[in-house]
């Protein structure tokens, strides 16, 4: 007997040997087939999909769940327009705030505002309280008097490696943090504790499935640039075991947690986690992915590394995170221990040392079937789009940034290299898979908007960036579907609506890879099923039993796509 059979749907499998059905069957969490495979047994709960379009869940390849789960909690500053705007809303929390507490915000943007915020601004606003608001890039930060004086980092003080603590013509600080100079706030109020980020997971994980996300990969965990604690894994297992991580999780290893291993010599693992642990450690729930280095910054905050200078920003070059050679050899000895690698590289300069550094690994130890990753692959020249082919390292960039951030990052490149932005059919062309993904926090997360990029590839002021590189919106929904399960090494386990994977699905109001004259952003997600269970909408179809409670809204929301609306 089915536990559940789902009826009167239009089933997109993308599975090319059978492409559409009409029914689908769910056994023990698994997919027991399809139409007349499944027409004759018998169900304990029969659903009429209404005719609502049926697709496999949704991945999204790099996000950060944590942060954006703990953004929830903090100052919302993702709308904020002008510089008067965020200091009344510092205002206004510091006025609800005890004395002596921090005032936090995420998610400032300077394409929008014009400007940075600065410290006397902010000493202005919160009444002495000290001051900490996030860039929306996750690559800068600004603080205000009191928290500069906490950190040293006042007129003589030293940038950290791979950070700038920016100052003004007369060499005082202004409060802006870039890149690593950001750890030095980290060290006040890190770690957060298991508890605190078990919690944030569960905000997180409950947008995740009103947007019809069923795995997600969470893009470096631990010691780090972005990372919130040292056991920052044991976080994940408590959501687990609350019942409140209604996603699968895969988790990246920032490299800062990689130290020597005393192993045998004939193991070939002189580095690693302790245990000796490396990706693919866990289950189909929760696991170890790649280990994530950052070999640079951000376009945003002109911090990328790039081959020819910027065309603003003082045409600067941006910047390593740290020593070139030491992060290849860091990569090769990631690579021979049995790690599959996630280099952050967003400038074309760093998309080089990435590919110099997998090809070297792959001499040292060849491991073909790696699947290493460059997070991001910002900008890419059209000479590196087939060495990504050749060595068989995947790119991960995010469409939606195209829309969010487009217009200033069409700025700092100029009209040249315009069409290297966040390639998409240019990979696909020389037969390289390109995962869906966000960055959220740093863009909006729903996976609909992601794909109605990668299709559009407009800008938020309508600049249409890199129209060479539009895809199909099939092939932006097999972006989300099976080359986001390819990328992970999970095609096995899902990506398809095939007999035997994971009955992980999405109930949508129209198909996706044919929407018609209706925006991929405004197709509604009616329900989410991971494994077969109901993790959202169970309201919506009689005989579904909701898993979980109900989902909160994103701040990032903006009406479009989903309940959740992100």
């Amino acid at each position: 007997m089915l536990d559940v059979k789902l009826t009167n749907a239009r089933v997109r499998t993308m599975a090319p040997d059978r492409p559409r059905a009409r029914s689908l069957g769910v056994l023990a969490g698994h997919i027991a087939g399809l139409d007349e495979e499944v027409a004759d047994l018998p169900a304990r709960t029969t659903v009429d999909c209404g005719g609502a379009a049926l697709v496999p869940g949704f991945g999204d390849a790099h996000n950060h769940m944590a942060w954006f789960g703990q953004s929830l909690a903090e100052l919302p500053l993702q709308h904020v327009t002008t510089l008067e705007e965020l200091y009344r809303e510092v205002s206004r929390r510091a006025d609800a705030t005890a004395e002596g507490a921090w005032v936090v915000g995420s998610g400032y943007d300077t394409a929008a505002m014009g400007a940075h915020p600065d410290r006397d601004g902010l000493d202005r606003a919160a009444g002495g309280r000290p001051v900490w608001v996030k860039h929306r890039s996750g690559h800068m930060c600004v603080v205000n008097s009191a928290v500069l004086r906490m950190i040293g980092a006042e007129e003589n003080a030293a940038d950290p490696e791979g950070g700038v603590i920016v100052r003004d013509a007369a060499g005082r600080p202004t409060g802006v943090l870039q890149e690593r100079a950001q750890e030095l706030v980290d060290e006040l109020v890190l770690p957060t504790s298991v508890a605190e980020l078990a919690d944030a997971l569960g905000r997180a994980s409950s947008v995740y499935a009103a947007e019809g996300l069923t795995h997600v990969v969470e893009a470096g965990i631990g010691r780090g640039l972005i990372g919130r604690s040292p056991v920052e894994a044991a976080a994940y297992q408590l959501a687990r075991q609350r019942g409140t991580l209604r996603t699968r999780v895969q988790l990246m290893v920032a490299a800062d947690n990689m130290h020597t291993l005393p192993a045998h010599r004939d193991d070939g693992i002189d580095l690693g986690i302790d245990l000796g642990l490396s990706t693919g450690f866990g289950d189909d729930r929760l696991r170890l992915g790649p280990m994530k280095i950052w070999l640079d910054g951000s376009l945003i905050g002109r911090t990328a590394s790039v081959s020819e200078p910027f065309c603003d920003h003082g045409h600067t070059r941006g910047l390593y995170q740290g020593s070139a050679e030491d992060m290849q050899e860091l990569i090769v000895d990631a690579h021979r221990a049995g790690w599959r690698v996630a280099a952050h590289a967003i400038g074309d300069d760093a998309v080089d040392l990435a590919l110099r550094a997998f090809a070297r690994a792959q001499q040292a130890a060849p491991w073909p079937q790696a699947r290493h990753r460059i997070e991001h692959a910002g900008v890419v020249r059209p000479d590196q789009v087939a060495r990504f082919a050749r060595l068989g390292v995947t790119p991960v960039p995010q469409p939606r940034f195209l829309h969010t951030v487009g217009d200033t990052m069409r700025d700092a490149l100029g009209a040249e290299r315009v069409p290297w932005l966040y390639r998409h059919r240019s990979f696909l062309e020389q037969g390289v898979r390109v995962p869906g993904s966000s960055d959220r926090p740093v863009a909006p997360g729903a996976p609909l908007l992601g794909m109605e990029s990668m299709v559009e590839r407009t800008s938020s002021g309508g600049a249409v960036l890199g129209a060479d590189e539009r895809v199909r919106p099939e092939q932006a929904l097999r972006a989300y579907t099976s080359d986001a399960a390819w990328a992970n090494r999970d095609e096995h386990r899902r990506g398809t609506l095939t007999r035997g994977k994971l009955a992980d699905l999405v109930l949508l109001d129209r198909d996706p890879a044919d929407p018609g004259d209706t925006p991929i952003g405004d197709i509604t997600v009616l329900a989410t099923l991971l494994g077969g269970e109901c993790v959202h909408g169970a309201d919506a179809f009689p005989g579904l039993t909701a898993a979980a409670a109900s989902t909160p809204v994103s701040p990032e929301s903006r009406g479009r796509a989903t309940a959740a609306g992100s």
